[in-house]
C-alpha cells in the first residue's frame, strides 16, 4: 500500500497545517481557555473557512473543492498536532461528510453553502449511556408525516455551538434511522458537560421532539447502513487526531530530554530515559499505521471495519501509553498547565474513550473473524 499523498493533496495538508501551527498556539489557546462560554475560537473558525478548509469535503455544486474522506482525516491530524479548540471534526466528518453523501438537494442547498463560509456548524449525536452507538435507545415515533425523537445523547460533541444535530435513533420496527435535529427546537435540551480536554459538549435531551419528513437523513430504510457509514468514518477520523496528538507530544518531549539536564548531561543520554522514549516511538509508529491503512481504505471504499476497530484500539491502548510517557519525561513541568503538553494527555485520554475504547473495538475484531470463512485470508 502506498500512503503517499498526491502534491494537491499535500498542499492542502501544508495549508491546514501552516495555519494550525501559526493561529493555534499554546499562547492562543490559553487566552481562549480564559474567556467565557464555550472552548471555541471563532476567529480561527473564520481563518479556516477564509483559506476554504472548511470546505475540503463540500461538493463543488454547494461551494466547496469536492474533495473526500482522506484529505479531512489528515487535516484532522493536524488538528491533533495543535489541540486546535475549533469543531473542524464535529462539522465535517459528523454533519457534511454524511450530508454530501446522503443528504436531499434541499438539505445539501440549505446547510453546506454555510459550512464553506463558517457560518454553519454541525454535529452528530451517535453515543449513548450503557449502549453501542450501533444500536441506539432514542426512540422514533412516527407522527403522521414526520416523527417524534425521544431518549438522551451523551456526549454529543460541540452540540451548543451547533446549528443541526444529526441524531440516530430506534425507530417501531427494530431498524435505525437519522434525523437533523435543531437544538433549539421544540422538546429539545441541552445541558454542558465538564469534559476532560474542555472542549464543548452536551446532554441531549428529547421528549417527543418533532422531525419532518424532510428532515430525515437518506432514507429509513437504508438508515442502518447509513449510521455504520458514518460511524467507521467518525472512528476513523478520532484515529487521524490521536496520530496528532500523539506525535506532538512526543516530539515537543524529545526536544526536552535533549534540553534538560542532570548531572552535566542532557537527561536523553540516560538509559531508563531512552528506552522509555524509544517505547514511545514505536507505539507512534503503529498508532500512524493502523490509522492510515483505515482512513486510506474508506477513501478507496474498500471494507475496513476491522482496520477501523484496530486503528482505534491502538489509539486507545497505546495512545496513553505514549502520553504517559510524554508526561513522566517531563516530570514536574508535565503537569504544568502553563506548559503545552499537558493538553496532548487530555486529549489522548478522550479519545482512548470516545466511540469505544480497547474492549470493544476488541469484541468488533472478534466479531469480524468470528464471519469469516475458515478459508478466508486474515
Amino acid at each position: 500500500m502506498d500512503f503517499s499523498y498526491s502534491e494537491d493533496q499535500q498542499s492542502i495538508i501544508d495549508l491546514a497545517g501552516q495555519l494550525l501551527a501559526e493561529q493555534s498556539t499554546h499562547d492562543r489557546q490559553r487566552s481562549v481557555e480564559g474567556a467565557e462560554g464555550p472552548r471555541f475560537d471563532r476567529d480561527l473558525w473564520e481563518r479556516l473557512a477564509e483559506t476554504g478548509l472548511l470546505g475540503t469535503a463540500v461538493p463543488e455544486v454547494n461551494g466547496g473543492a469536492g474533495l473526500g474522506f482522506l484529505e479531512v482525516s489528515a487535516i484532522c491530524e493536524k488538528l491533533g498536532r495543535t489541540t486546535a479548540p475549533v469543531p473542524y471534526l464535529e462539522t465535517v466528518v459528523l454533519g457534511v461528510l454524511p450530508l454530501a453523501e446522503f443528504g436531499s438537494p434541499t438539505q445539501c442547498e440549505a446547510w453546506l453553502p454555510g459550512v464553506v463560509a463558517g457560518e454553519v456548524i454541525l454535529t452528530a449525536a451517535l453515543q449513548e449511556d450503557l449502549a453501542e452507538a450501533e444500536e441506539p435507545t432514542t426512540l422514533a415515533i412516527q407522527d403522521g408525516a414526520g416523527w417524534r425523537l425521544s431518549g438522551a445523547k451523551i456526549p454529543v460533541p460541540a452540540a451548543e455551538l451547533a446549528d443541526r444535530i444529526l441524531v440516530s435513533a430506534a425507530v417501531e420496527d427494530g431498524d435505525v434511522a437519522l434525523f437533523w435535529v435543531d437544538p433549539a427546537g421544540e422538546g429539545v435540551s441541552l445541558v454542558s458537560l465538564d469534559t476532560t480536554t474542555g472542549q464543548p459538549a452536551s446532554l441531549l435531551q428529547l421528549e417527543a421532539a418533532p422531525v419532518g419528513p424532510d428532515d430525515v437523513l437518506g432514507s429509513i430504510e437504508a438508515g442502518r447502513s447509513i449510521l455504520e457509514w458514518l460511524l467507521l468514518r467518525a472512528t476513523a477520523a478520532h484515529c487521524a487526531v490521536g496520530v496528532g496528538v500523539c506525535e506532538a507530544a512526543l516530539e515537543m518531549t524529545t526536544q526536552y530530554i535533549q534540553d534538560r539536564k542532570q548531572f552535566g548531561q542532557p537527561i536523553a543520554m540516560f538509559q531508563s530515559v531512552g528506552h522509555r522514549a524509544a517505547d514511545a516511538f514505536i507505539d507512534v509508529q503503529a498508532i500512524r499505521l493502523t490509522a492510515l491503512q483505515a482512513c486510506w481504505r474508506l477513501a478507496a471504499g474498500l471494507p475496513a471495519v476491522r482496520e477501523v476497530a484496530l486503528a482505534k484500539y491502538w489509539v486507545a491502548e497505546a495512545g496513553a501509553r505514549v502520553v504517559a510517557a510524554t508526561q513522566h519525561l517531563h516530570g514536574g513541568m508535565g503537569v504544568d498547565r502553563d506548559y503545552p503538553v499537558h493538553r496532548f494527555y487530555l486529549y489522548a485520554k478522550q479519545l482512548e474513550l470516545d466511540l469505544g475504547g480497547t474492549t470493544e473495538q476488541l469484541r468488533r475484531i472478534g466479531r469480524v473473524l468470528a464471519e469469516m470463512p475458515l478459508d478466508a485470508p486474515i
